[in-house]
Parts: structure tokens; C-alpha cells; sequence
């Protein structure tokens, strides 16, 4: 079976284990279904995702013009605390602005190899965690708008990490701690503006996720290096392909590539 499109964000689903989904050209594909499947991944071509064309990408499934063009690429994505829109100052283009930043966000405590503090809009909870390969979260408060919850971020990351150790994420090698005792620590750390704003009873969110062998020594699959790859998935976690031979593949760093899968058996 042949499936070919470019490539995007895996969807997700919070059930037990997460379920991941590909959305290829005419096509849904739920990537639980191919673990222990051998898989032949691709490359065909370019797909920018602002413009369409074939031009090589240059960041986030972007070509370069469009990267430095589209709101959705704009530098407050990365520092939410540079959001202007609640001043009605534009940036790129305020419309787009206003409807992302002036909405709920989330300013929370993930635990994916160790405790780190991030941002999120509400309604990417839990989508946010998973896609950072989170096995568990809490809230530590929920603001109007993107530039609090960056202040937030920017004053709590002073006492705690804003990274997450991607390699020790991969290998589930995760250090046991109390969120909890965290957010409360944290607590007298939230700026004056935001204080109003904290959550004073949250739960803990666990996640799930569908692997059957974690890696012991990572190798990246790298497109622009390696234009064709074959392997078994044996697991899925944040946005990364596992494969049996400790390859692992974050689908969402070669955005706006076109390839072509192939289930082999």
C-alpha cells in the first residue's frame, strides 16, 4: 500500500494509548496501525506550506520568503511575551494576531525528560503536551491573552527549565517528580499581572503513549541527508516515527517535504 503528501504535524487523539494520525493527499491514515509494520519513507519534492510551490523549505515548512512574510512564523510563535496584539500593534498582520493571542492560554508545568515550564493556548490542551512527549502535566494558571502567559513563562523559566531533552525524552529515561510540589514552589514566582490568574486546584494529565521498544542508541533520519529510509515502527511518541533500529523520525522538523510512504507488509 502507497500512500504520498506532504508532510505535517501528526493529529492526535488523548486516548489510552494516544492514536496518531498522517493526513496524506486524499488520505487518513492511523499510524497506530503500522506499528510493526516495515515502512519505506521518500522524499519527492518540496511543498512550501504558505505558497505551495516547490521551493526548497527553510524553517518550519516554510520557504524562505514565506518564512519571514507569514503571521504564523512571526517571532511572538517562539516569545509569546513580544505579543502585541492586546495593544493593537501589528506585527505582521493584526487580524491573525488578534485571533491567536487575544484568546486563553495556558501557562503549565510538563514532564517529557524533565520538569519544564511552557505556554500553550487553551484549546491545544492536551494536544501541546503530546506533541512535546509529555507523560504527564498540570496548569499553573490560565490568562486572557499570549503576552501574560509569556511574561509568565519568561519569570518561571528564571527557577525551572522552558526545554525539553529530547534525547532522553525518546528513550523514556524521565525523572520521577511532584508536579504539584512544583507549581506550588513556582507559585511566588508568577508575575504581579498574572497572579489573579492561577489555578488553585488542578490535576494532574497523564499520557499514554503507543510504543513497543524505546531506542537505546538514537540515529536521526535526516531527508535532506538521507532522501529514502526502510525500517519496522515500533513506537510513536511526541512527534516521532521509532523505528526498530533506533532510528527515530520527528515528522514535524520536515514539514512542507513531500514524500512517499509505502507499507511494505
Amino acid at each position: 500500500m502507497q500512500y504520498q503528501g506532504v508532510l505535517k504535524k501528526m493529529q492526535t487523539e488523548h486516548t489510552d494509548p494516544i492514536n496518531y494520525y498522517l493526513v496524506m493527499e486524499g488520505d487518513f491514515i492511523q499510524v497506530n496501525q503500522l506499528l510493526n509494520k516495515r515502512l519505506h519513507i521518500e522524499f519527492v519534492k518540496y511543498e512550501c506550506l504558505a505558497c505551495g510551490e516547490n521551493k526548497k523549505i527553510f524553517r518550519q515548512g516554510y520557504c524562505y520568503d514565506d518564512f519571514y512574510k507569514v503571521p504564523q512564523a512571526a517571532e511572538w510563535i517562539m516569545k509569546p511575551e513580544l505579543s502585541k496584539a492586546h495593544l493593537g500593534e501589528e506585527d505582521r498582520d493584526l487580524a491573525y494576531e488578534q485571533s491567536v493571542q487575544l484568546q486563553p492560554h495556558i501557562v503549565y508545568l510538563a514532564n517529557s525528560s524533565n520538569v519544564k515550564v511552557g505556554v500553550t493556548r487553551k484549546t491545544q490542551v492536551p494536544t501541546r503536551w503530546i506533541d512535546q512527549g509529555a507523560h504527564e502535566a498540570i496548569e499553573i494558571v490560565e490568562v486572557p491573552n499570549r503576552y501574560l502567559a509569556g511574561i509568565t513563562e519568561l519569570a518561571l523559566k528564571e527557577h525551572v527549565s522552558d526545554k525539553t531533552n529530547w534525547r532522553k525524552m525518546l528513550k523514556n529515561d524521565i525523572e520521577d517528580v511532584d508536579l504539584k510540589e512544583h507549581r506550588e514552589i513556582l507559585r511566588q514566582y508568577i508575575p504581579e499581572e498574572a497572579k489573579q490568574y492561577f489555578i488553585p486546584t488542578n490535576e494532574e494529565t497523564h499520557v499514554h503513549f503507543p510504543v513497543e521498544r524505546y531506542p537505546e542508541k538514537l540515529k536521526t533520519l535526516n531527508l535532506d541527508k538521507t532522501p529514502a529510509y526502510e525500517g519496522t515502527l515500533k513506537g510513536i511518541k511526541g512527534q516521532y516515527l521509532i523505528f526498530e533500529d533506533d532510528t527515530v523520525f520527528n515528522v514535524r522538523s520536515w514539514e512542507g517535504y513531500v514524500v512517499r510512504l509505502e507499507i511494505l507488509n
